[in-house]
């Protein structure tokens, strides 16, 4: 199957066509077999304004991570041919889209790139405390999974790309967010936030916890596990945390990095068989189930668009912070600083 023939790449392409004006688009990056790596942007340029980017198929063979993203995409583009409101709301926030970040893996039907570089295991970061072998990423082998790549190398194709685009569309704005999407973890599906290089919280632990609890208030049905990634397992080499670690270097900013791990032993609980399919151990396979599963998290990825444009009115400043961190330190850390 050639990159052309894929479902995802001609979805996002007929996506990029109906949107016309109201999107951007360019090519972020080339992977080392030759496939352009996609971006596409809608909303606001000021560079006053906040963003929010959303990603998928980091890891090849988690197609629904692709979906999901580019599903939201496909909404905002029907409802800016007759809804006002999506107009308005863009005056005040970006809103980028990097749905398919390894294209080769998704056609080889891989976690990893064509090189057997797991991506979420590529950042030059290492872990500070233990790690589980092999889960943790290794430098051992391609042929084995989780594998890091060589010493030294440089970060593969895709990992600059998404790099990139994180730091030039989201890193600079005075508040940005990044949606993750992936599956194959557990029967529940899970937000995870860093850390995972360590178990220490991170600097922004009050927004975290006022973005869950306004997350709560307004979607008090909702079924989400929200927690820190290092509550499972560490890792090195986890793009989210460099990148966090990058945001750093600009003052005054936020940036708040989100993993949607979609449970994909839900999935197989239903249906057995797909246990016999490589591509059914992570992703739903029966048509129902996967819309299913597209209708579900359409309303997460709505919320964060909204939260991130009205932030000023929920972000926690000054003694509502220290009030916020406190509380989120004993509902996640068990009171731990």
């Amino acid at each position: 199957m050639t990159a052309v023939e894929a479902p995802e790449p001609l979805e996002l392409k007929r996506l990029i066509e109906r949107g016309g004006a109201h999107l951007e688009h360019r090519v972020a990056g080339r992977t080392a077999d030759g496939h352009d790596i996609v971006v596409v942007a809608l909303g606001t340029r000021d560079p006053s304004r906040p963003a929010i980017g959303f990603f998928g198929g980091v890891h090849g063979l988690e197609r629904i991570g692709v979906q999901v993203a580019t599903s939201y995409l496909r909404t905002l583009v029907e409802r800016l041919r007759w809804d006002k409101s999506v107009e308005r709301e863009l005056e005040h926030v970006r809103i980028v889209f990097m749905p398919l970040v390894n294209p080769g893996g998704l056609l080889l039907g891989t976690r990893a790139n064509p090189n057997g570089v797991d991506l979420m295991r590529n950042a030059p970061l290492d872990a500070q405390e233990p790690v589980p072998w092999l889960l943790g990423g290794q430098r051992v082998s391609s042929a084995l999974p989780w594998y890091r790549g060589a010493p030294g190398a440089p970060m593969e194709a895709e990992a600059q790309a998404l790099c990139r685009v994180v730091e030039e569309e989201l890193l600079p704005r005075p508040f940005s967010l990044a949606l993750d999407c992936h599956s194959g973890f557990g029967m529940a599906d899970r937000i995870w936030f860093p850390y995972a290089h360590t178990a220490r919280p991170i600097e922004h632990l009050a927004e975290i916890h006022a973005l869950t609890d306004i997350f709560e208030r307004s979607h008090a049905h909702h079924r989400y596990v929200i927690e820190p990634q290092s509550h499972h397992y560490l890792t090195h080499g986890d793009l989210w945390d460099w990148l966090y670690r990058r945001a750093e270097h600009h003052a005054d900013a936020v940036f708040l990095p989100l993993t949607l791990e979609m449970g994909s032993w839900a999935w197989i609980r239903k249906n057995p068989r797909q246990l016999f399919r490589r591509e059914g151990i992570f992703n739903p396979v029966i048509e129902h189930r996967v819309q299913r599963v597209l209708r579900r998290h359409v309303t997460w990825l709505d919320f964060l668009v909204r939260a991130v444009a009205s932030h000023e009115r929920w972000r926690p400043v000054g003694v509502a912070r220290d009030r916020e961190t406190a509380v989120a330190l004993h509902r996640w850390y068990g009171g731990r600083a």
